[in-house]
């Protein structure tokens, strides 16, 4: 994985949300530039969030402090406990195409009681459940479903946003993510190369939900894939969220959004990167549909990715199943020995 790039290499657009909420002038530039970056990029930074930076410290600090956590305690919570997949994860045991991903991190989503499984129950719904919280930092479970809730109402806004630069009306996804979306987040860290056994600190691919709100602290790594292969890098800027597409809007405008391919490259020796990733997902039973385009944007659409390693399903928690399974087969193994046949094969869509 190289990580040189060319001194005069693109960056990603920068938007402002709040000018989805101005006057008709600045919205509809907002709009047409929103449009534009889901069509060529399929990323951007994202200013005017609202997000209170006391909120964004105390969870990076929160993150920092988490980690630095004695291994025992951090295995406490470890992932394999959790039939939900949430949980801690030491470095290495992720995997991205079938390789080590050199990170640390601490999965949550949305807090549930188990969901009742009998005989026909799908498989996906056993991804429903409770979050684990370390006894040794009782702290913490406040101030990430603080900031879970924040980064929520964001990908929400930035999707009902999305709606309306596509033609739609602003609740036009509502219909496959109400009463609740899927709310993953991770709280992550990439230990330096003199620690790694790698240079991926996570390896190329692409984000399974609506959209991504990701939190970067100092260090880069962040890279996007541009259609000629190239890499656009993604350095963290103060006060903004790297925001990208998922797969989810690819299926929904066949193409038109494409979830663009994105790696993280493990930070030089002596160093540490921390981020914080939030996915906004649909609710696991729905079923994505295509939404009506106009003409004009129809004449854009290019179908959907073909990556006969990784199926795309149009059943939700199909999708949200699969991708867990790959990327944790020790959870998998565990908890879903009846089911790994769907990391294989296609089910659907």
């Amino acid at each position: 994985m190289s990580e040189a790039l060319p001194a005069d290499a693109p960056s990603l657009t920068t938007l402002d949300l709040s000018d989805f909420h101005a006057g008709p002038q600045r919205r509809d530039a907002f709009l047409t530039d929103l449009l534009e970056v889901l069509y060529q990029q399929g990323f951007l930074y994202l200013t005017g969030h609202g997000v209170d930076q006391v909120l964004i410290d105390r969870v990076l600090a929160a993150s920092k402090r988490f980690f630095a956590l004695p291994l025992d305690d951090k295995l406490q919570i470890e992932m394999v406990r959790s039939p939900h997949f949430r949980g801690y994860n030491r470095a290495g045991l992720e995997l991205t195409r079938g390789q080590q991903d050199w990170r640390e991190q601490l999965d949550i989503n949305t807090e549930a009681a188990p969901y009742p499984v009998g005989p026909d129950t799908p498989a996906w719904r056993r991804l429903q459940g409770p979050n684990l919280w370390p006894d040794a930092m009782p702290e913490l479970k406040p101030v990430l479903l603080a900031y879970q809730a924040e980064v929520t109402r964001v990908g929400i806004e930035l999707l009902n946003a999305i709606a309306v630069a596509l033609g739609q009306p602003e609740n036009a996804f509502a219909e496959i993510y109400e009463p609740g979306p899927s709310q993953l987040t991770k709280i992550i860290r990439y230990p330096g190369r003199d620690v790694a056994e790698t240079d991926q600190g996570v390896g190329a691919h692409r984000d399974g939900g609506f959209v991504t709100v990701l939190l970067q602290d100092t260090t880069p790594g962040l890279r996007v894939q541009a259609d000629d292969g190239s890499w656009i890098a993604a350095p963290p800027v103060p006060g903004t969220f790297v925001i990208n597409a998922g797969e989810l809007l690819e299926l929904a405008t066949n193409g038109l959004v494409r979830a663009a391919i994105h790696d993280v490259v493990a930070p030089p020796a002596g160093d540490e990167r921390f981020s914080v990733a939030f996915f906004l997902g649909s609710r696991p039973d729905a079923v994505v549909p295509v939404i009506p385009l106009s003409d004009d944007l129809k004449r854009a659409e290019r179908g959907l990715s073909v990556d006969p390693l990784n199926p795309i399903f149009r059943e939700v928690g199909q999708n949200q199943l699969k991708s867990r399974l790959r990327s944790h087969p020790d959870v998998a193994a565990a908890h879903y020995a009846d089911v790994l046949d769907l990391i294989e094969r296609p089910a659907g869509g």
